[in-house]
């Protein structure tokens, strides 16, 4: 329903699937082997995890992002996701369904320099289903552009937002 929304903003990705360029089934593997026992304190459980994690994602503002859904229930660590269906269904996830009426409004694709989920072969999709879209990359930011390059990127979001 494109009549019911001004406009968009695409965070980096693309409108086609990303299962051939995720990691996604590693960082879930990783995340779901972590163990910490009971007990500790809250930094000392997220740097066990930390160290867990460091094998399979090496880059630590990822994994400083994921640490962030690490939390404390009675005395236990645990996931805050649901990491079992994200699992069962991350094939579902990291496809995009086919839309063939394209959204008329601006749409602003925004991605990071060094991230693959937004590139040049896609912008014939991009084009077909937002045809009014503009693509954007912030300059050394990775896949979570928000917290790689948080100014450039709300810089980016308020100059696409028409002024209040």
């Amino acid at each position: 329903q494109p009549d019911l929304v001004e406009r968009l903003i695409s965070v980096d990705i693309s409108p086609v699937s990303t299962a051939p360029v995720s990691e996604f089934s590693a960082y879930i593997s990783a995340m779901k082997s972590v163990k910490i026992p009971d007990g500790l304190s809250r930094s000392a459980a997220r740097q066990l995890a930390d160290d867990q994690l460091c094998p399979v994602v090496q880059l630590p503002q990822l994994r400083q992002f994921l640490l962030t859904n690490l939390v404390e229930v009675e005395g236990r660590y645990i996931w805050r996701v649901n990491l079992e269906a994200i699992s069962q269904h991350l094939a579902d996830i990291m496809n995009f369904p086919v839309f063939h009426k394209p959204f008329p409004g601006p749409a602003l694709f925004l991605g990071g320099s060094n991230s693959p989920y937004i590139s040049s072969k896609h912008f014939p999709e991009i084009q077909r289903l937002f045809p009014k879209a503009h693509v954007q990359y912030i300059e050394g930011a990775g896949h979570i552009v928000h917290q790689d390059k948080f100014e450039e990127f709300i810089t980016a979001v308020l100059n696409f937002l028409p002024p209040p």
